[in-house]
């Protein structure tokens, strides 16, 4: 199967370390890694890490635009990038090495036209792919609408369409309808038209979302409690290994690219679950940006794998 990944607001991802977070001081921190960001753009980079292939289609703009094009394509990605006025953003992130605590800094991106929007989207028309994927925020200048326009767009080229965003924006896109949502249970709740769900109500609420059209898979993201499985054949919860948490930056988007992977090799959508899950879990375990180790994801899928067939609940 062939993959495009769709990253509307990308960014240069910069972490660092320091000792302690001190305000009004000059604080000396460790050298300033590096890396392409925004969520379409690290699924691609996760895919790579799995060996797989993707095309990464994403605007660019100024001097950190140009940077952004070329991490991703040393990174061995094809990209099909779109040239935008104003400059790609920036995201910090700041460890303080004392308490393990994180600081995430998430700048605005450059103003996006819907012209350039369109651009991006005939990118992904000419590529012909049999799986998109968009994933992280939209930048200033699109609606809120607008990845609802990306899943009727989706339907028209024949694409399975897996969307990993938030707020309004995803509940417009899941009225028209995708084929997988990765929502967490706040995500969830908000689909389902309520403030807040019990957890027993989590697999009824992803299948009312199933029966209402709106996605043919829910995978519901757990956190440190892996992820629920749920589609109109039933649902499985897959459990997520105890790991020491060094940084949850990407963990989400290791995750989408794990189950992305394993379904265009085949697998099953229990099999791309566990998969998603143990890239997700490495993830957590490396500093900064550098998402996962793929020896660490065998070894953790191993471990869901072994843990799933001896207490598995449901015949999925």
């Amino acid at each position: 199967m062939k993959i495009v990944t769709l990253t509307l607001n990308p960014a240069l991802d910069k972490s660092t370390s320091v000792e302690r977070m001190i305000p009004e001081q000059k604080l000396r921190s460790a050298a300033m890694q590096i890396d392409a960001g925004g969520g379409g753009i690290n699924v691609s980079k996760g895919i790579a890490k799995l060996g797989g292939h993707s095309t990464a289609v994403f605007p660019v703009g100024g001097h950190n635009g140009g940077l952004l094009r070329s991490l991703v394509e040393d990174a061995g990605i094809a990209t099909a990038t779109v040239e935008i006025k104003g400059e790609t953003r920036e995201n910090i992130s700041v460890l303080e090495t004392t308490s393990n605590l994180q600081y995430r800094f998430t700048l605005p991106g450059a103003p996006i036209g819907l012209a350039d929007a369109q651009a991006c989207l005939n990118q992904v028309r000419t590529l012909q792919p049999d799986i998109l994927v968009a994933s992280g925020s939209l930048p200033p200048g699109l609606p809120e609408t607008y990845f609802e326009e990306v899943a009727e767009f989706a339907k028209q080229i024949n694409a399975k369409f897996i969307l990993d965003t938030s707020g309004k924006p995803l509940q417009h896109a899941a009225d028209e309808g995708v084929f997988l949502l990765k929502p967490n249970l706040g995500e969830l709740s908000a689909l389902s038209g309520v403030p807040e769900l019990a957890l027993n109500r989590v697999d009824d609420a992803a299948l009312e979302i199933i029966n209402a059209g709106k996605c043919e898979v829910v995978v519901v993201s757990l956190g440190p409690q892996g992820a629920l499985l749920v589609t109109r054949d039933g649902f499985e919860h897959i459990p997520a290994p105890t790991v020491k948490k060094v940084s949850t930056v990407g963990a989400g988007d290791s995750m989408v690219a794990g189950m992305v992977w394993a379904l265009s090799t085949g697998k099953s959508y229990l099999e791309m679950v566990q998969t998603g899950v143990a890239c997700g879990s490495a993830a957590t375990m490396n500093t900064g940006t550098k998402l996962f180790d793929r020896e660490r994801v065998d070894e953790l899928l191993e471990w869901i794998r072994t843990f799933s067939s001896k207490y598995r609940l449901t015949d999925f």
